[in-house]
């Protein structure tokens, strides 16, 4: 069988679902939209649904994967819905919605609904991708309380630059919202992973930990509290093949990668076709048999090469873990030019065992 597998920590999971939830003294949204950024969208709720406050989802589709694994917790879509035939099945099902543009707030004034359903009610306060403008908030929370079938209304907006430390972009979308929601009497959620982790004093009743809750920094810089995650996914395979260069000899496609000197090559069975990013330059980390070593050359859809000159010990069937405990993930999206985001969602072909339910 071939070696490459993810293992998923839950207990690290749920370490750093505490972490969102005591740092921020507020109730938390575990967000597990994308099979839970790879890590399986079901196996995570059901290790959090003990302590959550609730989940949220992109769409329908996934919360009712959720439900139909038995998973009884709030969940709210955050796109909202698509069609307003949905509205019955977030009834159906008992989903909190989005509502971010007024289409949709005029499909629920119109729409025959056989309870109240809960909105979080969502304001364009400087991203401008989904979101109702700051002169619109108003009339359209009356307008919902006026319809009688809403229960309940939160007010929520999205950073567009939470993760730059240093940029007041974060603090400017603050006083929009602050400024749209006077005299709105409503809990607010605003914090996402890298607001709730790198702006403390940004307000929120309601927290939505997303990258986070993996164990991965959203920050390009040292942070206080991210320090303290824990890295829930480990990508590991193992070496199936060892080959001896001397100087001068290329590696994998391309040639991107000439040995200097008699080397050692360890070729794993990890590739794109995987989840790992193609881009991942000579250099990039790997820890093989609990050593640090680098990647060597371009990785192949199937294969990728090791550095085992300065590693006697290892050889066929040595353990490499391409991202994890050792070797963090954002380090190695980094090195790629992308982000931890993105290779977590890329996971694929690799089966995912489960440990600490």
């Amino acid at each position: 069988m071939r070696p490459a597998r993810a293992l998923i920590d839950l207990q690290a999971l749920r370490h750093n679902y505490q972490l969102a939830r005591q740092s921020s003294g507020a109730k938390a949204l575990a967000v597990i939209k994308a099979d839970a950024y790879g890590h399986g969208a079901v196996k995570v709720a059901q290790a959090l649904e003990a302590e959550a406050n609730g989940f949220a989802v992109a769409c329908i589709e996934e919360a009712l994967e959720l439900r139909e694994a038995g998973i009884r917790a709030p969940i709210l879509l955050l796109e909202g819905f698509f069609e307003a035939d949905e509205l019955a099945l977030i009834v159906e099902h008992d989903l909190w919605c989005v509502v971010h543009s007024l289409w949709q707030l005029e499909a629920i004034e119109q729409a025959t609904l056989r309870k109240p359903i809960i909105v979080w009610l969502k304001l364009d306060s400087g991203m401008h991708r989904v979101g109702l403008h700051p002169t619109d908030l108003r009339a359209a929370y009356l307008r919902l309380l006026a319809s009688g079938k809403v229960a309940k209304i939160v007010l929520m907006s999205h950073f567009a630059r939470a993760d730059e430390l240093n940029n007041p972009c974060s603090e400017a979308q603050v006083a929009v919202f602050e400024a749209a929601r006077q005299g709105l009497a409503a809990e607010i959620s605003l914090r996402n992973s890298p607001a709730l982790l790198g702006w403390p004093n940004i307000p929120s009743d309601w927290v939505r930990p997303g990258i986070m809750l993996y164990g991965a920094t959203p920050f390009d810089q040292p942070n206080a509290l991210a320090d303290q995650l824990q890295p829930v996914m480990t990508l590991e395979s193992k070496i199936i093949c060892v080959r001896e260069l001397p100087a001068g000899e290329p590696v994998g496609y391309g040639a991107t990668f000439v040995t200097e000197r008699a080397s050692r090559v360890g070729v794993v069975a990890m590739g794109y076709a995987d989840g790992y990013p193609r881009e991942a330059p000579t250099g990039t980390p790997v820890w093989i048999d609990g050593q640090p070593s680098q990647l060597l050359g371009r990785v192949s859809m199937d294969m990728l090469c090791v550095d085992l000159t300065h590693l006697p010990q290892a050889g066929l069937g040595s353990r490499v873990e391409l991202w994890g405990k050792q070797v963090l993930a954002s380090d190695v999206a980094a090195r790629a030019g992308t982000i931890p985001y993105r290779i977590f969602c890329n996971l694929r072909r690799v089966p995912r065992l489960y440990s600490g339910a």
